[in-house]
């Protein structure tokens, strides 16, 4: 386990998240805890290792971010920190507008 440090605020965010390990393959789904401009938390049982390369798929409110990440930290039997590293610009658009919803809760 590693010690958490955030680029930006998190704001606590509830949507399906989809994983994909880029070297294996493997998949898992889970939910988001928290969201920022760089990054997410998710729940999960079973985190990946610290440096695991993934593609994130979240879904809120009928629109989709996809962006290409990595796993930053881990918990155990809590879930793992998950960093955007390659977002493409609508997907950059659909992240901004959910985290300026969140900081005007």
């Amino acid at each position: 386990m590693q010690s958490e440090r955030h680029r930006a605020r998190r704001y606590p965010f509830a949507a399906k998240i989809e994983l994909i390990d880029l070297q294996s393959e493997a998949e898992t789904q889970g939910q988001t805890r928290d969201l920022s401009l760089f990054g997410c938390s998710v729940n999960t049982v079973k985190p990946w290792k610290v440096g695991t390369r993934v593609r994130v798929r979240i879904l809120h409110k009928g629109a989709v971010f996809v962006a290409l990440g990595r796993v930053a930290n881990t918990r155990a039997n809590a879930g793992m920190g998950v960093i955007f590293t390659t977002i493409e610009a609508k997907n950059q658009m659909s992240l901004e507008k959910w985290v300026d919803e969140l900081r005007g809760r």
